[in-house]
């Protein structure tokens, strides 16, 4: 966080004029002067993120890479618009929302908030996390915007890789309207507290540290579109066990989005491979020792310095999402783009090839011992849950 300028070293206070007491007075005034006058400076400051982010790469793909790209355009087209929906055959949230125009609408909306008695609230704190990240949809357009090559130059350009981040942030856009206005009805989180966090996160933005980079941005998409499959399918799955089925059937279909995007960015890193294996896996083992950040790790709600992490103990406690899934999902992926099975790679090719295949079962180690630890942590209070505690 940038540092404040101050006017005069902590704690020392400016010595006032010897003399009679007319000339002391004179000196107070003056400092309320002064101090009036630091307020107005103070209130004039320029707007800075809570938290910012400094040290970053920029543009590291090597220009003559950016052709690749240009001349998958065609293969865009065919491979990954069939994946989004139709806008007419997209659910929508009030699909699964009380109607306002219905005479039952009081009713209903007494029968949601009876089910949601029954939630408890470490579960709330993962579903609104959940939400929070879905709601800093503006920051993750921009971040897609940034790689070169595949970015949407004019805001309604023609090209396939900027209908389908458009495409893709529209369908995205209904995870966060839907969690948003369900978690607003149930009357058991304190909305003003979660609206200050998205307020903070989007505009503290994030730090994938992608660098400008397709081949990284596109393996940290895919990435996360798995990560946000099985965080909803395992918040589906407890809506369950809680009664709430309707929660449920909201948690599952928004992972049946996640889940048909992640097959379309899985489909651009494999074809990434297919053309430049080297390159490809230099850049897949880049991205894994640089660890694949979460996109609201900025996350702040004016209080929680470490709400982030904070809110991650909770969901890895739960199991909505865990160290273990982490592994997981790389597992997943070194298997989906064949990458024990490729040949030809340079010496550092080979050399971050034989560091993803083991990366794994190492995390998986770290987990162990990192679970142990855990299970000697404290309870934390939750702005969101209007600063109940929470188990860690």
């Amino acid at each position: 966080m940038a540092s404040r300028m101050a006017l005069r070293p902590h704690g020392v206070t400016p010595p006032l004029a010897a003399g009679r007491g007319g000339r002391r007075n004179g000196s107070v005034r003056v400092l309320a002067v002064a101090s009036s006058a630091s307020a107005k400076i103070e209130s004039k400051k320029t707007f800075a993120p809570p938290k910012e982010v400094h040290v970053q790469v920029t543009h590291s793909m090597p220009p003559q890479k950016m052709e690749i790209f240009q001349s998958l355009d065609g293969w865009a087209r065919d491979n990954l618009l069939l994946h989004l929906k139709p806008v007419e055959k997209c659910w929508q949230p009030q699909d699964f929302l009380p109607d306002p125009a219905s005479d039952g609408f009081h009713d209903e909306v007494k029968e949601l908030r009876e089910r949601a008695k029954e939630i408890p609230d470490d579960y709330l704190v993962c579903l609104v996390g959940d939400m929070i990240t879905e709601e800093a949809l503006p920051t993750y357009q921009t971040m897609l915007n940034t790689l070169d090559g595949v970015r949407d130059e004019t805001g309604a350009s023609p090209t396939a890789w900027a209908v389908w981040t458009r495409a893709w942030t529209a369908e995205e856009n209904r995870h966060g309207d839907l969690l948003n206005k369900y978690l607003y009805l149930t009357g058991r989180v304190d909305m003003r507290q979660i609206e200050k966090t998205i307020q903070y996160l989007i505009g503290s933005g994030m730090d994938p540290r992608t660098e400008n980079n397709p081949y990284l941005g596109f393996i940290y998409t895919s990435f996360q579109e798995r990560a946000t499959f099985i965080s909803h399918g395992n918040t589906a799955r407890h809506a369950k066990d809680f009664g709430d089925l309707k929660l449920a059937q909201i948690c599952g279909i928004i992972a049946s989005d996640e889940k048909r995007h992640e097959t379309a960015y899985t489909k651009i890193v494999e074809k990434l491979f297919e053309i430049d294996p080297d390159g490809t896996v230099l850049a897949l083992a880049d991205m894994m020792r640089k660890k694949i950040a979460m996109p609201a790790h900025l996350m702040f709600d004016g209080q929680d310095e470490k709400l982030f992490d904070h809110f991650s103990m909770v969901a890895q406690r739960l199991g909505v999402y865990t160290a273990r899934d982490y592994a997981d999902i790389l597992e997943f992926l070194v298997g989906r783009w064949k990458v024990p099975e490729l040949t030809g790679l340079s010496g550092e090719g080979h050399k971050a090839q034989d560091y993803l295949c083991t990366l794994a079962g190492r995390i998986r180690k770290l987990d162990e011992r990192a679970q142990s630890r855990a299970k000697q942590a404290g309870k934390m209070p939750f702005s969101w849950v209007y600063g109940r505690e929470v188990q860690m």
